[in-house]
């Protein structure tokens, strides 16, 4: 199996860690010898020095609680915090979650939360400057930004939808590129870098043209269409009818269930029946997989 085969269908495994896919991806930035995409999978896995440098999808706005104490005993234990109640030049810092951490550490997050949410604590000095003008009478002596672990599950998803494009372009460009350690690369640094551009620091919700044609905006009806046109896509493969009809059924049911939460359960299970039949659609269906993940709840 060629690298970029083997990085596929790591991108489509969900068991699959996302440390493992990306350090083949390391192998292959080696490979191409591509500056850019070294740096970002180096980014990845080892985290992001400055905040500056953080990517929009490890970026949260997030709501925050607190504990307060109050005059003879009284208090309250994890009280919303309401975002009009914090001075402005600290409140987008305090409602905000950057996510510089390497990629294992979100993924070790996710495996330990409980309840659906991981907590970030505020500075305990900024704790101390804002804590009474929260709530009249009390005193905040503890607060935490509330950040959905779904929304962690979705950055890592972004990853592996970014990787997989990435990876299927560069195959329609050269099958071969990737495996070829010692030999100069099969594939220009230009149209690398052109391709970079577009899968990895390019927009999610744009999804380039390859196999298809498609584009998500947040409207049911433009989402509508981009399932009808995902359905049409899987139908029109040469491939068995039960497993065309499977794959189409998941669909129908991610249709039916926008904007619930059960979408993203749909979601998982249509990964996974793709991951089975990766080499038989994968070609027609990665192409939808970056506006599928920006309509995760």
């Amino acid at each position: 199996m060629s690298l970029l085969s083997e990085i596929q269908a790591s991108a489509v495994d969900a068991r699959e860690p996302i440390t493992a896919l990306l350090r083949r991806c390391k192998i292959l930035a080696a490979r191409l010898k591509h500056a850019e995409f070294k740096a970002w999978v180096e980014n990845e896995l080892s985290g992001y020095n400055t905040k500056e440098s953080i990517p929009e999808y490890r970026i949260y706005v997030v709501g925050c609680k607190g504990y307060f104490a109050g005059p003879y005993g009284s208090g309250m234990k994890n009280a919303d915090i309401p975002k009009s109640a914090i001075p402005k030049e600290v409140r987008d810092e305090l409602f905000t979650s950057y996510f510089a951490q390497p990629v294992a550490a979100i993924e070790s997050l996710i495996q330990d939360s409980e309840g659906g949410t991981v907590q970030g604590p505020w500075p305990p000095e900024v704790t101390a400057i804002v804590g009474e003008r929260i709530y009249q009478g009390m005193n905040c002596l503890q607060a935490w930004k509330v950040i959905p672990v779904n929304g962690l599950v979705a950055a890592l998803d972004i990853i592996r939808s970014k990787v997989l494009n990435f990876v299927l372009e560069l195959e329609a460009e050269s099958p071969e590129a990737g495996d070829s350690p010692q030999s100069a690369p099969v594939v220009s640094n230009e149209r690398i870098t052109q391709i970079f551009n577009t899968y990895i620091t390019g927009k999610v919700q744009n999804v380039a043209t390859g196999s298809t044609n498609v584009s998500q905006n947040a409207t049911a009806e433009t989402n509508d269409k981009l399932f009808d046109q995902l359905i049409a896509n899987i139908m029109a493969v040469n491939g068995r009818k039960d497993e065309k009809d499977e794959l189409a059924g998941i669909v129908e049911e991610m249709k039916a269930s926008q904007g619930k939460e059960t979408f993203r359960s749909h979601y998982q299970s249509f990964m996974s029946a793709l991951a089975d039949h990766f080499q038989v659609f994968g070609p027609v269906i990665a192409p939808f997989l970056p506006a599928l993940v920006e309509i995760l709840p």
